[in-house]
């Protein structure tokens, strides 16, 4: 049958006899669209969103820090267990002081007896757990652990690859390798607080307070340590701090240009739920 004689093609299932399975009628590309709903971001959206990343790249340092500084005996335990102990006690404060109710502070004090009690009956056996692995071991262990950790944080955007069990899960874990490597059981116990502190509660209180003002702190206090340590890792951390705010948000606003995303007849087909019934 000649094309013209045909019934005209309708873009309709099992309605088209006489066509050949990969048929593309001209009407076919009318309804093809081109980076439909695309959001197109600036450089300081960008920024600012991913001093997030900055920001728990600066946890991980400071917790290093502390671990270094307890490591080498440069401060007692007993410090680090008050001044921690103080800071999270304000950031409790500032955290319930709108939704304050009893019942919840009840359970809250009776979560934070839990795991003082169970860390501290705990710690000489963490503290003896990993002693017979060599040092360089534990230190390569932490590193890739650590790294896990910032992968899997949640940074507040919707991901496949986002989960908080993991994250929090190798962060205390490469607390417990650390531990071994401190001088006493107090020492390890002092710093598995630390750990809840930074990797636990810590991101509570982000969630609900959060301003890019944090990083910027936390960032300082952390670079003033590291040039007091070392001034290549002080290097190390500026470069890759730098690397993480600045270049990978300008080549990500930059490479926006090419994005070419089409949309037509040939997507997936979505039920709206507000559709009457037939």
């Amino acid at each position: 049958m000649a094309s013209e004689e045909r019934v005209p093609w309708k873009k309709v299932l099992y309605g088209n006899k006489g066509y050949p399975d990969n048929y593309t009628d001209p009407s076919f590309l009318k309804e093809l669209q081109k980076n439909k709903n695309v959001k197109i971001f600036e450089f300081t959206e960008a920024f600012l969103g991913i001093t997030k990343l900055n920001y728990q790249l600066s946890t991980v340092t400071a917790f290093l820090l502390i671990f270094h500084a307890m490591y080498n005996e440069h401060i007692e335990p007993n410090v680090v267990l008050i001044y921690s102990s103080m800071a999270t006690l304000l950031g409790y404060i500032l955290y319930i002081r709108k939704e304050f109710s009893l019942r919840a502070f009840s359970d809250h004090i009776k979560t934070v007896l839990s795991v003082i009690v169970f860390g501290y009956i705990s710690s000489p056996l963490l503290h003896t757990l990993t002693q017979s692995i060599s040092t360089d071991t534990i230190f390569t262990m932490t590193f890739f652990v650590m790294f896990i950790h910032l992968i899997f944080f949640d940074y507040g955007v919707p991901a496949f690859m986002v989960s908080t069990a993991i994250s929090f899960n190798a962060a205390i874990f490469g607390a417990i390798c650390l531990s071994s490597r401190l001088s006493s059981s107090f020492h390890a116990f002092t710093l598995l607080i630390v750990s809840s502190e930074f990797f636990a509660l810590l991101p509570l209180f982000m969630e609900r307070f959060w301003s890019p003002l944090w990083m910027l702190m936390i960032a300082i206090l952390s670079s003033y340590f590291l040039l007091n340590l070392s001034l290549s890792l002080w290097l190390t951390y500026i470069l890759i701090s730098f690397f993480v705010n600045i270049i990978c948000p300008y080549v990500f606003v930059d490479q926006q240009k090419h994005k070419n995303n089409i949309h037509g007849p040939w997507d997936e087909a979505i039920v709206k739920e507000d559709m009457e019934p037939f």
